[in-house]
């Protein structure tokens, strides 16, 4: 069976009988385009975790090895889905990542129109090779595939728990293994500031009691961007503003806080939200996000926009819009969350749907309070539930806001692709009791890999014209460390992939047969996962 995530829909009329090419290899990649190169060293890369010993190195060769060709092909049909892209200027214009490929008895052919779509190709023989293990048979085969959604991104949230730029390399591997094109890095929030910008150099500065800060410098964060270009993904930066904003505060004395709703001042723990009408704070919010936007090699800066406890309509209203302006004058598109239709919206504007109130699945009474122990255990009251309820009832209005006005929708709702949410405990085998205890944000219900998968992006009602594509997140409040990241990501981030891919929710028998194939990819890559026993695994 093809393995493959999101799947590849191969031509019944290409399967060739009884016949097939052996994984065991050895394999060589070879292209004659001197324009696909750079292509050709990226994927030998991306295999030899999973060709150990059996991948020859760049002209190399043996008897009966198994060659990988990777070519242009101009005259290959146009793709079979429409999809869209979005250009540096916020205008729609078309992206082409179709591909074909073929595999015979002795090799394997990633054909496309762009390098783009030959690296498409390429990552769906990266996990037919790793799926298939190293003693079985690739069924010979022709597939021609291309996406149903342009932008296919994951957030990850090193503000809070600081992932190393070899951690974030190897998070962009995985991304691009699953066909995503986007890492959205949440690099700014009040428990850090991870991205050094050298015109404000308190922000990365060591911290009073000497502890060095964990952050990126520019170097490194332009390497990264890098990396992650060669393997067709945008990195998106995120210094999110006006809220979140307690590492700034720090560093620069004196910011001005945003006017208070009236009766909310002092009822609940905030950090006042940014006033950028006040001129030292314009001052120093221009100079971050000049330098941002300086350091940014893609065309997306992300300005959040989220959360802004403690500020009045009118003046969040008035930073969403000041601070949209600042990123496009200095040359790159605002993308932010939701909560940023309040300030207005456009065709151009780009907006990253997360949540309603009913999403947010939180109980009405006393009882239904006590029959929810992930909340009892956070410490959550009715009084700062009814609270939160009230603070978040504009949100089941956003989305209206944004497609009557024209403008894009980003999928990334809290339901289904928040990645931070605990596994439920039914489904942990007993090896990974504890971690599934542990791990995720203690507001959500626990839920199984089931229901992540079941997650339909139609199921909106908006426009095609209106939906940018999609995007998981994973947020960093209560865990520490890599391995608890790829736990949270894995298995679930394989369903988001498909579903951006194909834009549909795979049905779960077919998807769970496929999926138990991947623990294999996994392990090969030394990458921990949470092996829910929804899913017979496989060795």
């Amino acid at each position: 069976m093809n393995a493959v995530i999101p799947c590849i829909p191969a031509d019944p009329a290409s399967r060739g009988g009884g016949s097939a090419l052996h994984a065991a290899g050895p394999w060589r990649v070879v292209t004659a385009d001197p324009a696909l190169e750079q292509l050709a060293e990226t994927l030998r890369a991306l295999l030899s975790p999973h060709l150990p010993g059996r991948l020859l190195p760049a002209g190399g060769g043996a008897p009966g090895a198994h060659a990988l060709v990777l070519a242009l092909d101009d005259e290959l049909p146009a793709p079979p889905r429409t999809t869209v892209g979005v250009a540096p200027d916020g205008s729609l214009q078309p992206a082409d990542e179709a591909y074909r490929l073929r595999v015979t008895a002795g090799g394997i052919e990633c054909l496309a129109r762009t390098t783009e779509g030959v690296f498409r190709a390429a990552t769906s023989v990266v996990q037919l090779i790793a799926t298939t293990g190293a003693h079985g048979e690739l069924p010979v085969q022709e597939v021609t595939d291309a996406p149903r959604y342009a932008w296919r991104g994951l957030m990850v949230d090193p503000a809070r728990t600081f992932l190393t730029p070899d951690e974030l390399r190897r998070i962009i591997d995985l991304a691009a293994l699953y066909k995503l094109n986007v890492l959205h890095l949440h690099l700014t929030d009040n428990e850090g500031w991870r991205i050094e910008l050298p015109s404000i150099p308190r922000l990365t500065e060591s911290v009073t009691d000497g502890t060095a800060r964990e952050f990126y410098t520019v170097a490194e964060f332009r390497s990264l961007q890098e990396y992650a270009a060669r393997r067709f993904i945008t990195v998106v930066p995120e210094i999110d503003l006006p809220g979140h904003c307690r590492t700034l505060r720090e560093a620069v004395p004196g910011l001005g806080e945003a006017p208070a709703p009236p009766g909310l001042e002092g009822r609940f723990p905030f950090v006042p939200p940014l006033d950028l009408t006040d001129e030292a704070t314009h001052a120093a919010v221009t100079q971050v996000l000049a330098e941002i936007c300086d350091l940014t090699a893609g065309p997306f800066v992300h300005i959040g926009a989220d959360e802004a406890f403690g500020a009045t309509a009118e003046s969040f209203a008035a930073s969403v819009r000041e601070l949209r302006t600042l990123v496009r004058t200095f040359g790159k598109s605002p993308i932010a969350w939701q909560e940023s239709s309040r300030a207005g919206a456009e065709p151009r504007d780009i907006v990253q749907y997360w949540v309603d109130v009913a999403m947010m699945d939180l109980p009405d009474t006393e009882e239904e309070l006590a029959g929810r122990p992930e909340l009892v255990a956070a410490g959550q009251s009715m009084d700062f539930i009814k609270a939160l309820k009230k603070f978040f009832a504009p949100t089941d209005h956003d989305l209206e806001r944004v497609v009557e006005a024209g403008g894009r929708v980003l999928l990334s709702p809290q339901s289904h692709l928040y990645l931070d949410r605990p596994y439920a405990a039914e489904f942990a085998p007993p090896e990974q009791a504890e971690a599934a205890g542990r791990l995720g944000f203690g507001n959500y219900r626990p839920l199984g890999v089931q229901h992540a998968a079941a997650w339909d992006p139609t199921a909106y009602a908006i426009p095609d014209a209106c939906v940018a594509g999609v995007e998981a997140t994973v947020f960093a409040e209560q865990f520490k460390g890599f391995e608890d990241v790829t736990v949270l990501l894995l298995p679930r981030l394989a369903s988001v992939a498909e579903a951006a891919w194909c834009g549909r929710a795979p049905g779960w028998a077919e998807y769970r047969d496929r999926l138990a194939h991947h623990g294999r990819l996994w392990n090969q890559r030394n990458l921990a996962y949470f092996a829910s026993t929804e899913v017979p695994w496989t060795e």
